[in-house]
């Protein structure tokens, strides 16, 4: 497309995908997104599969990492956060959270496909969405609908300042709680993605330029797009931990909720 000036015309953006679909099927394209995430069942479910395998008393490289990998959500994550009297039962719903986020997260770090699954809004509010019935539905089963005020009236409030305070639990507890946890994966992921795309777009533009300064100085961009790249590295790998522990931080509300 030309640009506005040259005679071409501009193309707003809109909230549709701006990947373009490999075929669709009804309304349902499928893109690169959707192929990465597909991706991201198939490395999971080979790794773990082939690490749990031959199931050794000394384990091999592949169990150890496996072992480690399974023990850290285990343990760091389900047994600190929710308690060892009740996190088993919600370990492997931790542990597929946590390796499905961070494969898809460190998509965007690999060249060639260089696409973080969440850094579209949508994957991310389906992810929120199940976590967000889990742990309504965990509430309900150990409470029974006493959940609702337990979640939302806090203990120890004198009952003059009730209306004020209910109203506000509700918001924070059945609104903003959700909307944040999605949020929070999907615009770090985004945003850390945009970053190290606009770097790689200066220093073409830098080296495209007459001025041998201009072409210096894109060295200079060179060096602080690598810094990003690894800073993003990082940051994949701590918003798929942040997720999962808030999911645990979650669940053991509402499995806790007249103790708190």
């Amino acid at each position: 497309m030309l640009p506005a000036q040259d005679g071409g015309s501009f193309t707003p953006p809109s909230v549709e995908s701006h990947l373009t679909p490999f075929f669709t099927i009804g309304g349902l394209e499928f893109n690169k997104q959707i192929l990465l995430v597909l991706l991201s069942v198939v490395i999971i479910a080979w790794f773990f599969v082939a690490a749990a395998r031959k199931g050794q008393l000394v384990p091999g490289r592949l169990q150890f990492v496996g072992e480690m990998a399974y023990g850290f959500v285990r343990n760091s994550v389900g047994k600190d956060v929710i308690g060892a009297k009740d996190y088993k039962k919600y370990v492997p719903l931790l542990f597929c959270l946590f390796f499905f986020i961070l494969v898809n997260n460190l998509f965007g770090a690999i060249p060639i496909l260089q696409l973080p699954s969440f850094s579209h809004v949508s994957g991310a509010y389906v992810l929120a969405l199940l976590v967000y019935v889990v742990w309504i539905g965990v509430g309900l089963k150990e409470n029974g609908l006493r959940y609702f005020k337990l979640a939302v009236v806090p203990s120890g409030v004198p009952w003059y300042i009730l209306p004020m305070v209910v109203p506000i639990e509700i918001i924070s507890n059945f609104v903003v709680r959700p909307m944040t946890h999605s949020l929070r994966l999907f615009a770090t992921m985004l945003s850390g993605h945009l970053i190290v795309m606009i770097a790689g777009s200066g220093i073409e533009f830098l080296i495209a330029q007459e001025s041998w300064f201009l072409k210096g100085t894109s060295i200079l961009v060179l060096v602080g797009a690598v810094a990003m790249y690894m800073l993003e590295a990082l940051i994949m790998v701590l918003q798929a931990y942040v997720f999962v522990l808030l999911t645990a931080i979650y669940i053991e509300g509402a499995v806790h909720a007249d103790s708190h």
